[in-house]
């Protein structure tokens, strides 16, 4: 998300002790690491998945950071790349390295996490709160969605939208509701939509911040174009009445701006499976959430992306810990069917959180795809040969 964003979703949201959520290398480099990440295996149609896990997409990795005398680390570099991620955190760095931009790269990621189990791709989308229609086409933010939609191997996987509706890209009015609405539609129409109850799906952060007159005038325009309707999900729950079917969360980690201190992964999940996992209820389904992880360290501080200084779980995030994290939300979906959603949805926050922590997508510290696998073995029948 833009710098100027996160810090203020982030503030909004710790009033509840919880935070959201929020140079290339050589092209021989690349063809490398491509190699290495060749030995996650393709699911086979006959196995049926315990679950639909989907994984949020930040695109922070394309457009252009824009840093006073160029220094080297900075040439070419994506909008959300920081000194400090690329020369104290060089094993986050994607195994095709920081940019993402390229069809190539799209139609490669969408191979590694489709051979990986991931479903469906949930893209960060961003308003223009001047209502900028060309703006918004152009925001860099959007590059991997648009790549994702023209990717010829878009079949093996889904997509919907997380609207990103904080500060910086908030929509302020029933009218702003209305344009973004009509710019909805075409994803939502696309054949690639994720659909939850034969409709598809489309996720809103900052929920309390919605229109209900927005959201009729969606359901409208949905069933205008020949859909059933539209899911909405509230990020942190939402009242029902506004329009909200579903719920569920981007990210939940507690110590925001309390200070840099290392905590265990472990705390990270046992705090979302008590917090969050409750919110789940007949009326509302939850669609549980799986954190990645949490640490921010790379953008603390006005020099990078503004974030203060919080606690990190960095303490034994394993991929055996995140497959046991994903299992708990399957038998939590086991054991309360009639609180999440038929389709079985769990949330991993998420694919390329790189600044954040959070992330699925192979990296040169895990150029194996490991915590893919994790994500695989988790949701696959025993026994399936995985």
């Amino acid at each position: 998300m833009f710098r100027s964003c996160r810090v203020l979703v982030m503030v909004a949201v710790m009033a509840l002790a919880t935070v959201e959520p929020m140079a290339c290398r050589s092209a021989g480099d690349a063809d490398m690491a491509k190699s290495k990440t060749a030995g996650v295996p393709s699911a086979s149609l006959s196995m049926k998945p315990r679950a639909k896990v989907g994984a949020y997409y930040f695109d922070g990795w394309a457009g252009h950071r824009q840093v006073d005398g160029n220094p080297a680390w900075a040439k070419n570099a994506p909008s959300h790349l920081t000194q400090v991620l690329v020369e104290k955190f060089p094993e986050r760095e994607p195994v095709w390295g920081w940019r993402d931009d390229s069809q190539e790269i799209m139609e490669r990621q969408i191979d590694l996490a489709a051979d990986g189990g991931i479903s469906f791709f949930s893209f960060c989308w961003y308003w223009n709160e001047q209502g900028d229609e060309r703006a918004i086409r152009e925001n860099p933010t959007h590059t991997s969605l648009e790549l994702f939609l023209k990717a010829r191997n878009n079949q093996r996987m889904e997509f919907c939208l997380m609207v990103a509706n904080h500060q910086g890209a908030e929509l302020l009015t029933e009218e702003a509701w209305r344009k973004a609405a009509d710019l909805w539609i075409p994803y939502l129409k696309h054949p690639r939509a994720v659909k939850v109850g034969g409709k598809p799906l489309l996720i809103i952060y900052w929920p309390h911040k919605g229109n209900k007159a927005g959201f009729d005038y969606l359901q409208a325009a949905a069933r205008k174009a020949g859909l059933p309707g539209v899911t909405i999900a509230a990020c942190d729950g939402g009242p029902p009445e506004m329009g909200y079917a579903c719920a569920t969360h981007y990210n939940f980690a507690l110590g925001w701006n309390k200070g840099l201190e290392v905590r265990k992964y472990q705390d990270l999940a046992d705090s979302i499976k008590e917090r969050c996992w409750v919110m789940g209820t007949v009326q509302q389904p939850y669609m549980p959430l799986v954190s990645a992880g949490w640490d921010n360290r790379p953008w603390v501080g006005p020099e990078n992306m503004g974030q203060p200084p919080c606690w990190y779980y960095a303490e034994g995030r394993t991929p055996e810990r995140l497959a046991g994290f994903l299992q708990d939300a399957i038998k939590w979906m086991d054991e309360h069917p009639h609180e999440t959603t038929a389709e079985r949805i769990v949330m991993i926050y998420a694919w390329n959180e790189f600044g954040e922590g959070g992330y699925l997508a192979p990296t040169r510290g895990d150029p194996e795809g490991k915590f893919l696998k994790a994500v695989r073995s988790a949701i696959l029948p025993e026994g399936s040969g995985q």
